[in-house]
């Protein structure tokens, strides 16, 4: 009940799409640091972030390519099988 009466009170004094404006503006408000970081550290984060983006890239890569590799694989299996030649005398033929 009590909290209920605090609501009603606060709300008669500042309407809700206000005060949500407010509350954005002030977050979204530039706050001074007192924080300093030295090249070591900056350098460190800056290798950790450069080694993420390397570490999701080549996950990425591998993902793709191994599925493509196989069917290409599969696919050139498949044109010698048709041609009713194998690998090996497809190159034995190419090196004479």
């Amino acid at each position: 009940m009590f909290l209920r009466m605090i609501f009603v009170a606060v709300n008669r004094l500042v309407p809700a799409p206000f005060a949500i404006a407010a509350a954005i503006i002030v977050c979204l408000g530039p706050v001074p640091a007192a924080a300093y970081i030295g090249p070591g550290a900056g350098l460190s984060a800056i290798g950790s972030l450069l080694a993420l983006v390397a570490a999701v890239f080549v996950f990425i890569a591998g993902f793709l390519w191994y599925p493509i590799k196989r069917l290409m694989k599969r696919r050139k299996a498949s044109v010698a099988k048709r041609a009713g030649t194998t690998e090996t005398t497809r190159t034995e033929d190419q090196g004479k």
